[in-house]
């Protein structure tokens, strides 16, 4: 069997020959970061019921219990970008990678510095008063995410512009997401199971129109076989050796 290092090798020398890459992360490249997943051994999912803190209908019942699950999520975790995140920056920097596609909502590869990231289930940066259409960002929540409440009306239905279970993925973001899968020539996987669709179909649209396919990720998953090159690792240390692999190769 090959070694994960040839692997490691044959991935970069994909990557360098790329003219259209296309990044798509899942909760693994995050959980390295210190964020915790969701599902299973230790998710969060294993503490919180996603019917109260993660559903449209929880959170208009009750959305103190999704800020309270949202502490677990992003503040008891001063997480950072990790040399995954960085890697991808890079990566986009070199004008290898043109897109990054993301079912995170944890703001790291916009940190990293990556430039075009497509959210299929939105994000934290920016969150709306649902009774008055005040606009707070991130940080303002954070401050007050203990109690928080509109300061202009005082109204506790401040909702985060992130998909919700029962709210339909941003119909833009998820065409652009399918459009850069098509168009792609290689498109790497990292830490993602590839079971939440329809994200999980992109792969497959990216392969059928002729793309080289990557897997980064630290458990197996039913769709290895679909990808050129498999790694079960670790995304931080992969993609700093592939990327390191990289820049050797284009000199």
């Amino acid at each position: 069997m090959d070694r994960i290092s040839d692997r490691i090798r044959k991935a970069a020398e994909i990557i360098a020959k790329a003219k259209h890459a296309v990044v798509f992360t899942g909760a693994g490249i995050s959980a390295e970061s210190g964020i915790p997943t969701f599902r299973g051994k230790g998710g969060l999912w294993e503490k919180y019921d996603p019917e109260e803190v993660a559903s449209i209908s929880g959170f208009m019942r009750n959305p103190r219990a999704f800020w309270e699950f949202s502490k677990d999520l992003l503040v008891k975790v001063k997480a950072e970008p990790n040399d995954a995140h960085k890697a991808i920056a890079e990566l986009e920097e070199m004008g290898i990678v043109k897109a990054v596609i993301t079912q995170n909502v944890d703001m790291l590869h916009q940190r990293a510095g990556s430039k075009k990231v497509l959210e299929l289930h939105g994000s934290m940066s920016y969150v709306d008063c649902l009774k008055c259409g005040a606009i707070y960002v991130w940080e303002d929540i954070e401050k007050i995410i203990d109690n928080p409440a509109c300061k202009n009306c005082g109204s506790e239905l401040l909702k985060p512009r992130v998909v919700f279970f029962g709210e339909p993925l941003p119909s833009g973001i998820l065409s652009e997401a399918m459009e850069e899968s098509r168009k792609c020539d290689v498109f790497i996987a990292i830490g993602t199971s590839l079971v939440v669709y329809p994200a999980a179909h992109l792969p497959f649209m990216a392969k059928d129109h002729g793309a080289k396919l990557i897997l980064i990720n630290a458990e197996p998953t039913d769709k290895d076989y679909l990808f050129d090159v498999v790694i079960h690792d670790k995304a931080a240390p992969t993609m700093k050796k592939i990327l390191e692999k990289v820049k050797e190769l284009r000199g």
